[in-house]
């Protein structure tokens, strides 16, 4: 790489660790290309992001964010995993790390919050922002089909009375 590709690569690093609502930072040594580009690609559909970046460039992109209480995670083999909505990276980190044992979770952030691994876990047991706004809704919406079923029950019965009233007419 050279000088002027690390400086953009810190700069996009920089502007995606300020923009995220959550990061996590995982150990991934051992890990095959094929599990990698199926991580990859689950993150993605789930909304996130995972990259690989030099330990160096990251703490120099870390530098002046939120975030910069995670720096100390930055050894060894690290990827980072981020989201907008703090509940996605997580998730889909701690889902592959249960089918892949060479995926070990070192912390995170979520703003200023730095995480631990148990923080991670726990966060990663939280429904979604799409999950919280569908229950949301559901339960918005609950009483109002109530209230109309109610509403609607005296005028159906009604009905029923004068249909039947009508069927014994022409019967008779």
């Amino acid at each position: 790489m050279e000088r002027a590709e690390k400086r953009e690569f810190v700069t996009e690093l920089n502007e995606v660790f300020k923009a995220s609502g959550s990061v996590v930072v995982a150990h991934y040594a051992g890990v095959t290309v094929a599990q990698m580009n199926d991580f990859r690609s689950k993150m993605r559909a789930a909304g996130g992001t995972v990259k690989v970046a030099k330990n160096r460039l990251a703490k120099i992109a870390l530098q002046g964010t939120e975030a910069e209480g995670i720096t100390d995670l930055f050894k060894g083999q690290t990827l980072i995993a981020f989201s907008t909505d703090p509940i996605v990276a997580p998730k889909v980190v701690m889902e592959f790390a249960k089918t892949n044992d060479k995926i070990v979770v070192l912390g995170g952030a979520m703003g200023t919050t730095t995480l631990s691994p148990d923080a991670v876990k726990s966060l990663a047991t939280l429904p979604s922002l799409d999950e919280l706004r569908a229950k949301l809704l559901g339960m918005i919406q609950t009483p109002a089909t109530r209230i109309a079923g109610v509403v609607a029950a005296p005028a159906a019965q009604l009905a029923r009375v004068f249909a039947a009233y009508a069927k014994k007419d022409e019967a008779a």
